[in-house]
């Protein structure tokens, strides 16, 4: 029997209820169905079912190596679906290579589960459209584990995420830690913007673990939903799917619905992932800014086109927090800069040490998260201790922001998805140097204007502005020293 399938709806046939141990084996093609069952059948207490669904948009340098990880988990899951959309390279050849049942040897003895490759072809709700039918696929099982096209899972990440599921019922999903393996990574933009990334990714992920883990976004990279949860969610607000193509961040709409519907949204502090990173500055510019737009779109009051903004939300607090604290990064170093050049210009700048004790506190936070990480090397560390790598990052973050902030309140209609596609495949266009042009725009015209007034109103600036600067620096180093004396009760990420 084949397992690639190439079609373009999804199958009828839903279940309410998880699947028996008969049934699971008849969803394999009847490969071995006495054994399949007798193993279910046989284990102590209840044995929980769990379809996989990898949504996979021209993944060929990666699907393989996903795949393989899955395989090789402790805890297989029993049925894995491979839905390819929108693709253009082989990726569907490659994932074919492992369609079939699997009869896997581990510790806890044999596992059986099946490949099925699903070639959907073109689909315009991309993603979203891949997820929904892969879970029209597992909807049957106890949980969907959803695995992005370039998520390489540890081997034990399965059974993590299924033991503490299956030991609370309030659990709706869980998120594996996940981050960036950065050996494989050659160039020094690309090194530089991993190192930036994982840092970041660190940051995050050791957020949520200390906001009693619970987690804000189930990322799609490698998180595992109760079946139930989703059912309940999206009857909650009346959808025929858990995931819809209304919003640029669908698994942060999905989280907040499942927190909504009574669940419970967590990260696992021991289920790790790499995930694949962003290795030009096009393609980093457009999937950050299509995160932080998509971000914006559920923060914000009222309603735009069918998702309606929740910004009370307990999910989006930390992306209140994430948007404030670049807004507060942006004004003091634009600020600094301006304040800067016009105290040089009139000879009244007078250097205080005090001002180097901002940046020795962000480094030494910047090491301290280094360090949580579970595999830091010399590279996390030399981004965190040299000043100008991570500073540098920050001014290509804050561009980020700038640009997804105009982008939301131009109401410019955008298809961020097809950004992101364009610019990882090397198209796209210059648009992720706009924050840099406007920036050197402004302070060209704040030079001229400068130079065109007065003596007493050049003073009167400096004489208000260098305070400003100074309490909103010293509030702003305050919080980062009390993030750097947290505790972090031994969470790795």
């Amino acid at each position: 029997m084949s397992n690639v399938h190439n079609r373009i709806e999804a199958p009828t046939r839903a279940y309410e209820a998880p699947l028996h141990a008969q049934q699971v084996a008849m969803s394999f093609g009847g490969e071995f169905p006495e054994d399949f069952a007798a193993v279910l059948e046989n284990s102590t207490g209840h044995r929980s079912t769990i379809g996989c669904v990898i949504p996979a948009y021209n993944e060929e340098e990666s699907i393989a190596d996903v795949i393989e990880a899955l395989l090789k988990q402790t805890r297989v899951p029993d049925v894995i679906h491979v839905v390819v959309n929108n693709t253009s390279d082989n990726t569907v050849k490659i994932a074919s290579e492992f369609a079939g049942p699997h009869e896997l040897q581990g510790e806890d003895g044999e596992q059986f589960t099946e490949v099925f490759v699903h070639d959907i072809g073109k689909n315009p709700d991309k993603k979203v459209g891949a997820l929904n039918y892969g879970y029209s696929l597992v909807e049957g099982c106890d949980y969907l584990l959803g695995v992005d096209g370039d998520t390489i899972a540890d081997s034990r990440a399965v059974e993590y995420l299924e033991t503490e599921a299956v030991g609370d019922s309030r659990i709706g999903g869980i998120s594996a830690i996940f981050t960036i393996d950065d050996r494989p990574i050659k160039g020094g933009i690309a090194k530089f913007l991993i190192a930036g990334q994982r840092t970041q990714f660190a940051a995050f992920n050791l957020q949520n673990l200390l906001r009693g883990r619970n987690m804000a976004v189930l990322g799609g990279q490698f998180s595992i939903f109760s079946t139930n949860a989703l059912r309940d969610a999206m009857k909650q607000n009346h959808q025929t799917t858990p995931w819809v193509k209304d919003s640029e961040v669908e698994d942060s709409l999905l989280s907040l619905q499942i927190k909504s519907a009574g669940y419970l949204t967590k990260i696992s502090p021991y289920a790790r992932a790499n995930v694949g990173g962003m290795t030009t500055l096009k393609g980093y510019d457009a999937q950050q800014v299509k995160w932080t737009y998509g971000a914006i779109e559920l923060m914000w009051p009222g309603q735009r086109g069918d998702t309606k903004g929740q910004p009370f939300h307990p999910n989006l607090r930390l992306r209140w927090f994430e948007n404030f604290g670049m807004l507060t990064n942006l004004f003091v170093r634009v600020a600094f800069v301006v304040l800067l050049a016009g105290s040089l210009s009139i000879d009244a700048f007078i250097f205080s040490a005090w001002w180097l004790i901002p940046p020795l506190v962000a480094m030494a936070l910047n090491l301290r998260i280094a360090r949580t990480m579970t595999h830091c090397d010399n590279r996390d560390v030399m981004f965190a201790v040299l000043l100008f790598p991570a500073e540098l990052f920050m001014w290509v973050r804050l561009g980020h922001f700038l640009r997804s902030w105009s982008r939301f309140l131009s109401k410019k209609k955008v298809d961020n998805w097809a950004a992101q596609a364009k610019a990882e495949s090397g198209g796209g266009s210059l648009g992720h140097w706009a924050p840099l042009l406007l920036l050197a725009a402004v302070l060209v015209a704040m030079a001229v204007v400068w130079t065109l007034i007065g003596p007493v109103a050049q003073s009167t600036i400096l004489w208000v502005g260098w305070p400003i600067v100074g309490v909103v620096t010293v509030l702003q180093t305050v919080g980062m020293f009390a993030k750097l004396l947290r505790r972090h009760h031994g969470y790795k990420v």
